[in-house]
C-alpha cells in the first residue's frame, strides 16, 4: 500500500489545455502512446478533435505513462485529466503500482468526467469517486439485496446489473435520443458505456422504434428509417454560434447586382503578366473589401454588450468562409490589410486548403473582424448570410453568370454577379453600409477605381 501511495503522490497529471477561444472540450481521436510507454517533454501523446480543428497535443512532462484518461471517441472537458505520467527512477515498479494502474484503466477515478486529480496537498490520500449507475427502481426496499441473493440461491434469474456510465455527456445523449442504457452493451474497460456505444444504439432499428419523447427535453419520437445525426462537434458549434448571432445582432441585408466583366478582364491581365503567381477572383474581392473597410471602418468592428461600447479594430482580420468535410469553417487572415494582392492570393489558397485538410490550428479559426463569403461556388445568385458573431458585417458574393446588361444605352451580354452585405445595425446606419457596398460594387465594375483608392 505504501508503494502505491508513493507513486500516486509522485505522478504528474497533464490536464487537457485550452485549445483555443471558446473551446470547452475536445474528443479523443487517437492516442499516440500506451500505458507503460516512456515519453519525453513535449512529445505528442494524443490527437484530439475540437469543434474547430484536429490537434496533436504535446505533453509537458517526461516519464512513464501511468494512465490514459479516456479512450478514442470520448469527450474530455478542458481542465480535466488527460494523461498521468510517473517519473523514471531506474527501479522496478513499486508494489501496488500495477493495481493502481488497472483501477485507473477500469475507470474508477480520473476517467470520470467532472472529476480528476486534485491540486491540494500531496500528502492527502485521493478519494476514488464511485461509478455513476442507473437509479434503482423507487419501490425497492431494504430487503432487495436479500431477495437478490435468494433468487440466485434458488436458481431464478438475478436482476440485471445497472448500466455502467461514467460520463454525464453519455447520459444526456442517451436521454435526449430515447436510448435505454440498460440495453446498451458497454465496450469500455469493465463494461463502461461510452458515447460511441450510445450512438451505435441510436442507429439500431430497435432503438429507433423504442425511442420515446422526453417531455423535459422536448424531443420528438423517431420513426423507423429516420437518420439520427447527433448535434456535436463542429455542427454543434456552428448551430450555437449562428443562433447566438440571430439572437443578439439586429442584422440588415442590402444587395446590388454588378457587372463583373471588368474584374474578370483585370484578373486575366494580371495572370498573363505574372503566370507564376496567379491571382484569384476571391483575392481581388478581398482587396476590394479591404479598400472599402479603410473608407468605412465602422464595419470592421464588434459590439461589446457587457461594456456597452463599439470596438473598431485597428487591423482587418479577414475571415474567409470555407466549406469543408467537417462543416463550414471561417479561417482568418490576420492583418490582411498589410498583404499585397499577390500575397493575399497565395495566403487565401494556402489557408482554404489547410482548412479543408483539417490542419489549421484553432487560433487560425477565431478572432476575425470581417468575413467574405463566396457562396457563388454553390451555383446560387444571392443570399442573406448570417453574421459571424461577434463581427459586425459580412459580404456575400453570388455566382458570376452571363446576363443582359445595358452598356452606354445599348443592351449587351455581360458577366453579372450579386453582392450582398449583412451588417449589424448597432454599429452603423444605412448610409455607411450603403456607402461601403457601393464602393465595392464600383470597384468590381471599374477596377481602376481600386488603384486610385490605394
Amino acid at each position: 500500500m505504501g508503494g502505491g501511495m508513493t507513486i500516486v503522490e509522485r505522478t504528474q497529471v497533464f490536464l487537457l489545455p485550452d485549445l483555443g477561444e471558446g473551446l470547452s472540450e475536445a474528443e479523443i481521436v487517437e492516442w499516440r502512446v500506451a500505458v507503460g510507454d516512456v515519453v519525453t517533454v513535449d512529445q505528442s501523446v494524443v490527437e484530439v478533435e475540437t469543434a474547430k480543428a484536429v490537434v496533436d497535443v504535446p505533453c509537458p512532462y517526461a516519464g512513464r505513462v501511468v494512465t490514459l484518461h479516456g479512450a478514442a471517441g470520448e469527450v474530455r472537458p478542458v481542465g480535466q485529466p488527460l494523461i498521468t505520467i510517473a517519473p523514471l527512477d531506474g527501479g522496478d515498479e513499486p508494489a501496488g503500482h500495477a493495481t493502481y494502474r488497472e483501477e485507473e484503466r477500469a475507470g474508477s477515478g480520473n476517467v470520470l468526467i467532472g472529476y480528476g486529480t486534485g491540486h491540494g496537498s500531496a500528502t492527502r490520500r485521493r478519494r476514488r469517486p464511485r461509478l455513476a449507475v442507473a437509479p434503482e427502481p423507487a419501490d425497492l426496499g431494504p430487503t432487495s439485496a436479500a431477495a437478490g441473493g435468494a433468487a440466485a440461491a434458488s436458481g431464478d434469474p438475478a436482476p440485471p446489473a445497472a448500466a455502467l456510465v461514467i460520463s454525464p455527456i453519455v447520459r444526456r445523449l442517451a436521454r435526449e435520443h430515447g436510448v435505454d442504457l440498460d440495453t446498451v452493451r458497454g465496450t469500455g474497460p469493465g463494461g463502461v458505456i461510452r458515447r460511441a456505444d450510445v450512438e451505435a444504439a441510436m442507429t439500431a432499428p430497435a432503438a429507433r422504434l423504442a425511442a420515446v419523447p422526453d417531455p423535459q427535453v422536448g424531443s420528438a419520437p423517431v420513426a423507423d428509417g429516420d437518420v439520427i445525426v447527433p448535434l456535436t462537434g463542429v455542427r454543434k458549434v456552428i448551430a450555437d454560434k449562428l443562433s447566438r448571432s440571430r439572437r443578439e445582432i439586429p442584422e440588415v441585408t442590402i444587395w446590388v447586382d454588378v457587372d463583373a466583366t471588368g474584374l474578370l478582364e483585370t484578373r486575366a491581365a494580371i495572370n498573363a503578366a505574372t503566370p507564376d503567381a496567379p491571382v484569384s477572383i476571391l483575392a481581388l474581392l478581398a482587396r476590394i473589401c479591404l479598400s472599402g473597410l479603410r473608407r468605412f471602418p465602422q464595419l470592421n468592428a464588434r459590439v461589446d454588450t457587457e461594456a456597452q461600447r463599439i470596438v473598431q479594430s485597428a487591423g482587418v482580420h479577414l475571415g474567409i468562409a470555407a466549406q469543408t468535410d467537417r462543416g463550414l469553417l471561417v479561417p482568418v487572415l490576420r492583418d490582411a490589410q498589410r498583404l499585397t494582392t499577390a500575397e493575399l492570393a497565395a495566403e487565401l489558397a494556402a489557408t482554404t486548403a489547410a482548412a479543408r485538410a483539417g490542419s489549421l490550428p484553432p487560433a487560425r479559426l477565431t478572432g476575425g473582424t470581417f468575413t467574405l463569403n463566396n457562396y457563388g461556388v454553390f451555383g446560387v445568385d444571392g443570399s442573406t448570410p448570417i453574421i459571424n458573431h461577434p463581427e459586425a458585417a459580412l459580404l456575400g458574393v453570388g455566382r458570376i453568370v452571363d446576363k443582359p446588361w445595358v452598356v452606354d444605352g445599348q443592351l449587351a451580354v455581360r458577366k453579372v454577379t450579386q453582392l450582398s452585405l449583412t451588417f449589424d445595425h448597432r454599429v452603423c446606419d444605412g448610409g455607411v453600409a450603403g456607402g461601403f457596398l457601393r464602393h465595392v460594387a464600383d470597384c468590381v465594375e471599374r477596377p481602376a477605381l481600386l488603384i486610385a483608392a490605394v
